[in-house]
């Protein structure tokens, strides 16, 4: 082999190993910054033992808190009922390990990310302290992430900007308002529903009764020569799953009378549910209290005209 050759091949050698020297600092570059980029803010497990949540937005402030395992809202000073499953969902954000890139982590940093005094702030405690500490600041340009960063830290991340519904939404979003209440034991169904009667309303000598006869509904109270079994179930199925669309509190209750209407839904295990209603308000709202409950909520005009049907309703046409 002459110089010359070896000389080439020498080199190539070289070129080889050089080559090889920088794709793996590429990769070691990338591999490090994959792995920075997921992340998870909270242990699914530590979540598991959550008793409160506060949230801070906009100038709206509330606390979810959890009493003998059930979530309740305290929103000025008054409680009410949450919905379990928006607080799974909101929860899920934070223990579900995904892409959070790593956008800064210097002080400075943090006032063009939203992330300063402005910033909303989710803080979760368990069972004795607090196990995370949130601010969430301005959405990016393709209003697709969110930034993010755990108060006292400096590191901001960006991700999920799914949470921006949960801090921009009403207090009301997360009230659990159904007036019959979803229940362990599942009797809240059309299924295990045995007699739905409705007194008084617009006639108020009227009674409508529904009472179960196998597949069937019987129709007495009312004049229906040929009931029609959709209307009729589609009916029940709406009382049992009719939501109001916010509380009143205690006080403004008080000045109500809930004479207007009655309805009675009777279960195959024997329980026993009233619907107590209101007459219209002068925005044309009607208010509801239901057996064993302390709530008083507000129904609005399309959800009482479905809650107080006339007997045309259930006649076949």
């Amino acid at each position: 082999m002459t110089y010359k050759n070896k000389l080439i091949c020498l080199l190539s050698l070289i070129g080889v190993l050089v080559l090889s020297y920088i794709g793996s600092f590429i990769f070691d570059y990338n591999w490090d910054n994959a792995r920075s980029a997921t992340f998870v803010w909270l242990d699914s497990k530590i979540a598991q033992n959550t008793s409160k949540i506060v949230i801070k937005s906009f100038g709206q402030e509330f606390e979810i808190e959890k009493i003998n395992s059930q979530w309740y809202i305290t929103f000025e000073n008054n409680v009410y009922p949450a919905r379990q499953s928006r607080i799974d969902d909101f929860l899920r954000i934070f223990t579900t390990r995904s892409q959070w890139p790593l956008r800064a982590s210097s002080v400075s940093s943090h006032e063009n990310f939203g992330l300063d005094q402005s910033a909303c702030r989710v803080t979760i405690y368990g069972e004795h302290s607090v196990i995370l500490d949130l601010l969430i600041g301005d959405d990016d340009f393709m209003g697709k992430e969110s930034y993010f960063r755990k108060a006292g830290h400096n590191e901001v991340r960006s991700g999920d900007s799914s949470i921006r519904a949960y801090l921009t939404g009403a207090v009301t979003s997360w009230y659990n308002l159904r007036l019959i209440p979803e229940s362990d034991g599942g009797f809240a169904d059309l299924s295990n529903v045995q007699r739905l009667t409705v007194y008084g309303g617009a006639a108020p000598d009227e009674v409508q009764r529904f009472t179960r006869n196998n597949r069937r509904w019987d129709v007495s109270g009312i004049s229906v020569q040929s009931p029609d079994l959709s209307n009729i179930e589609s009916y029940i199925d709406f009382v049992l799953n009719a939501e109001g669309e916010d509380f009143i509190d205690p006080a403004s209750a008080a000045e109500i009378s809930f004479d207007y209407a009655r309805i009675v839904v009777e279960f195959g295990n024997g329980t026993v549910i009233t619907i107590r209603i209101s007459d219209y308000d002068e925005v044309h709202k009607r208010y509801a209290r239901v057996s064993n409950s302390t709530y008083t909520y507000v129904i609005p005009l399309w959800a009482s005209l479905r809650l107080l049907r006339n007997a045309d309703f259930f006649e076949t046409e």
